[in-house]
């Protein structure tokens, strides 16, 4: 299934996504696509009909908000492709690094994204997040991942270096958590239908030029090892976001300018669609 959200911030509502492009209103089976409802499918695979018995409903002017409401929890990985670790200046990672940022930055996939007062070193960076379908705590082994996750979604993982790196007091978070700073979407594809995560490719571009294209078998440490890895530290809940990490060609190398006033960013992850994201000051 491919869900989805409408509507203006605070007044979305869920939609469901057919193959053939069609849209279909899920109000008469849930009030939101959140940590309930996904709780809630992962228990009945069937709780949401098939397309033809929903009603169509047209998109076409409505704002896309993210495809998931509230989750309790925004995790982030830090330095998950090498690549990107070198040019961070660090070197792989033998553990999973873990920061936070709060779920408020989460936006629509086309939402502009705000350039934080002071800031001259805004970044992009595409990521895979992983939606939490299952709580998760003490998972036994991997293995126990797929059962826990209810799908998947493109997260753009937008990031001030300078508040990170350069007046973080040790912690990331000052330079994740500014407003706007995560635009998510446009849809979340539910795991059955996304294949495998590890298969993926993930591309991104500012003013149409290419700056990321890796693939997700380049990650150190997969999803399945991140889902696992998390569940012995904290409990994950339905509806919680996991952002899997992101893959060299960020503004961080020096090889590209940061993100400024009316700069445009478009991101895609194979099969899950793209984002487009028009910076403004805040």
């Amino acid at each position: 299934m491919r869900l989805m959200r409408i509507g203006e911030p605070g007044h979305e509502r869920p939609v469901l996504a057919s193959p053939e492009g069609r849209h279909h209103d899920l109000s008469s089976v849930t009030a939101d696509i959140d940590g309930a409802f996904l709780a809630a499918l992962a228990d009945d695979p069937g709780l949401v009909p098939e397309p033809e018995r929903l009603p169509e409903t047209d998109i076409a002017g409505h704002r896309i908000g993210p495809p998931v409401a509230r989750p309790s929890a925004l995790l982030c990985i830090g330095q998950n492709y090498a690549a990107h670790a070198a040019e961070s200046g660090a070197a792989p990672p033998e553990q999973p690094i873990l920061f936070y940022k709060s779920p408020n930055t989460i936006v629509g996939p086309y939402d502009d994204v705000l350039i934080p007062r002071g800031s001259k070193k805004t970044d992009w960076e595409v990521e895979l997040a992983v939606v939490i379908g299952r709580r998760a705590s003490y998972l036994d082994s991997p293995a126990d991942a797929a059962a826990h996750i209810a799908g998947y979604a493109v997260s753009n993982d937008v990031s001030e270096r300078a508040f990170q790196l350069e007046e973080s007091g040790g912690q990331w978070s000052k330079g994740k958590s500014c407003a706007t700073f995560n635009p998510l979407g446009p849809v979340l594809v539910t795991a059955d239908e996304a294949g495998d995560p590890q298969g993926m490719r993930l591309r991104s571009y500012v003013n149409g030029e290419p700056r990321q294209d890796s693939g997700t078998a380049d990650m150190i440490f997969g999803v399945a090892h991140l889902v696992h890895h998390l569940s012995q530290y904290l409990v994950l809940e339905p509806g919680d976001i996991i952002n899997t990490g992101t893959p060299q060609g960020v503004a961080l190398s020096g090889r590209f300018p940061y993100l400024g006033d009316g700069d445009v960013m478009e991101l895609e992850i194979s099969g899950l669609g793209g984002q487009r994201s028009v910076c403004r000051p805040a």
